[in-house]
């Protein structure tokens, strides 16, 4: 098979975990990758999963301040046409709704 090589840094700790996972379901790490940019060319599309990520502290208190600003009636309302929204844009006097 006619191969090309990409170097691609990674951590050392990553990559190692990488190894021991893709050894574990039997292939090596170089199939897995091959596999994964085969599956972008073929869908145009890439996923990652977060299932075991933890959100950041950031993220939480910014979530938290998201629900407090909905809860205040601090955000626009949502539209269903760009008209809509561009009349809500276009009259000063309109208070943000309480509208999400």
């Amino acid at each position: 098979m006619n191969t090309a090589v990409i170097n691609v840094k990674v951590d050392p700790r990553i990559k190692k975990k990488a190894q021991k996972v893709a050894s574990e379901l039997g292939f090596s790490l170089s199939s897995l990758i091959n596999a994964y940019l085969r599956d972008i060319i073929r869908t145009k599309t890439v996923n990652f999963s977060a299932a075991d990520e933890n959100p950041s502290d950031y993220l939480i208190k910014s979530l938290k301040e998201a629900e407090k600003d909905i809860k205040a009636g601090r955000v626009s309302p949502r539209f269903d046409n760009a008209n809509d929204a561009t009349k809500w844009l276009n009259n000063p006097k309109k208070k943000y709704a309480n509208q999400v």
